[in-house]
């Protein structure tokens, strides 16, 4: 765990020394790893405790910082369960989402987002999304709109792909493209949670799971 320099003031986080040919770390460049830190352990406490129980001061203290390093960065526990969804979204589109959009052929590609979306779910930070829309089900809040946005954003990746492959011939014709997609998303998520600490047999059973949702054949 990071160990904070409380000489350095309440705003910054532990430094990494100088050394030779490594540049000097600048404001912006602590700052950035401070926030860092901050969300991932705020990503961690979301998924465990969920967002009524997280406490501010724990998620400080496990990121190696202050109280008042997390309030530099963020104004209220609201504001950094928002800045959790966002670095979500964007470290998922890094790990998982990128790749698939970079296979043409559509079967590959949600065959590509099953297998990475399990390697992604290994983290505990991964369970975020979950946690939030059960917490925030029924509830009109600005987190919980949040966190659908980013399901959505899911949902809406895989009809795409699943209309591409039905137009290819790839997938075959059934109920509407909504329906499968969400049929889609509810095995992958299904089976990652049931077999979570399974490696690498979720990633290999997350395959299958949706293949037969969609009326493939399983993966080898």
């Amino acid at each position: 765990m990071r160990t904070p320099d409380t000489r350095r003031g309440a705003q910054q986080g532990p430094v990494e020394p100088d050394g030779p040919g490594r540049r000097r770390a600048t404001q912006a460049d602590r700052s950035a790893r401070t926030r860092t830190a901050l969300l991932e352990s705020a990503a961690r406490g979301l998924s465990r405790y969920g967002y009524g129980h997280l406490k501010l001061e724990e998620v400080a203290r496990d990121a190696g910082y202050t109280r008042g390093a997390l309030y530099h960065q963020f104004k209220d526990k609201q504001d950094l369960a928002l800045a959790v969804c966002a670095w979500y979204r964007e470290t998922y589109w890094h790990e998982v989402a990128r790749f698939v959009e970079q296979e043409p052929e559509p079967v590959a590609a949600l065959l590509t987002l099953a297998r990475g979306h399990a390697v992604f779910c290994r983290r505990d930070v991964a369970r975020v999304p979950i946690a939030l829309r059960l917490e925030f089900s029924g509830q009109d809040h600005p987190v919980g709109r949040e966190v659908e946005r980013n399901y959505e954003t899911l949902l809406t990746r895989c009809a795409h792909l699943i209309d591409a492959g039905r137009e290819a011939g790839t997938i075959p014709p059934g109920p509407p493209t909504r329906t499968l997609a969400l049929a889609f998303v509810g095995a992958l998520e299904g089976t990652v949670i049931a077999l979570a600490g399974e490696t690498p047999d979720d990633e290999l059973f997350a395959a299958r799971a949706v293949a037969g949702v969609l009326g493939l054949d399983p993966p080898a």
